[in-house]
């Protein structure tokens, strides 16, 4: 499904240690351009650490990230967001007294004028981002929901949990970015609030141009549902790789992640 797509991100003998803990041990995988990645495997198992070395919030032990033809590692988180890379995460991080419009454009704060000589003294210059971050967050939340377009200026604490979730997509979306990785984004939710957020996703993904999208997930109705391709961990190795039918009938997988053998 993916054999026509160029590769993204290139991963090449990745070890992440801990003390003596390995929780990513010469991972090699890839991520192509414009799919979606399940990416799979038990709590414990090195998901949100590849996230976390991906990002830039831990260095490797050893190993590459290479990222639209560079190495990432070594370098900065905010480094590697100006580069394309956004994420959510598994705790929501949204201030909740704040509102939709705060929590989404702090998301592109690396892209901001927010010195303090253009915000007093250039108004007419403030005004003018100001405006164009009110577009763009608008036309990001009419993909995921437009109703959330009159509530711009609201509290997110008054919110139910998807429209959180969704805000926090939207502010992972905002600067654009060419991956986006999401955190088990079902987390909290019913399973009707998960199947309407994986459709917004899907939407999103549709929309945005060769947007490439890893995803966290425990929810394997989720995963069959959106995924292009999975990758499933265990104890910080890549075990399987392939399409969903394929990672599922695997007997590692079944071993590792389901607990049981075929």
């Amino acid at each position: 499904m993916t054999n026509h797509r160029q590769a993204l991100v290139d991963v090449a003998g990745l070890t992440m240690r801990f003390g003596g803990l390995t929780a990513l041990d010469k991972l090699d995988m890839q991520i192509m351009e414009g799919e979606i990645l399940g990416l799979l495997g038990p709590n414990g198992s090195g998901k949100t650490t590849f996230f976390n070395v991906l990002t830039g919030l831990y260095k490797a032990s050893s190993g590459t990230i290479t990222y639209n033809g560079r190495n990432v590692i070594g370098q900065r988180p905010q480094e590697i967001y100006r580069s394309g890379v956004a994420r959510t995460f598994q705790r929501s991080r949204l201030s909740l007294p704040l509102t939709v419009f705060d929590n989404i454009v702090i998301g592109d704060y690396q892209h901001m004028q927010h010195g303090l000589f253009f915000n007093l003294f250039r108004r007419r210059a403030f005004r003018a981002e100001y405006d164009a971050y009110v577009g763009k967050i608008e036309a990001l939340l009419q993909i995921f929901s437009p109703p959330l377009v009159n509530r711009l200026f609201e509290p997110v604490e008054t919110f139910s949990m998807i429209d959180r979730r969704r805000i926090e997509v939207c502010r992972a979306l905002l600067s654009r970015p060419r991956l986006l990785l999401l955190d088990e984004p079902s987390a909290g939710m019913t399973h009707d609030e998960t199947d309407a957020l994986m459709e917004d996703i899907l939407q999103v993904r549709g929309k945005l141009d060769n947007l490439s999208i890893v995803l966290i997930e425990h929810e394997m109705n989720v995963i069959e549902r959106i995924t292009d391709r999975c990758i499933v961990f265990n104890y910080g190795k890549k075990i399987a790789e392939g399409s969903y039918a394929e990672i599922t009938a695997d007997a590692n997988v079944q071993t590792a992640y389901l607990g049981e053998a075929a």
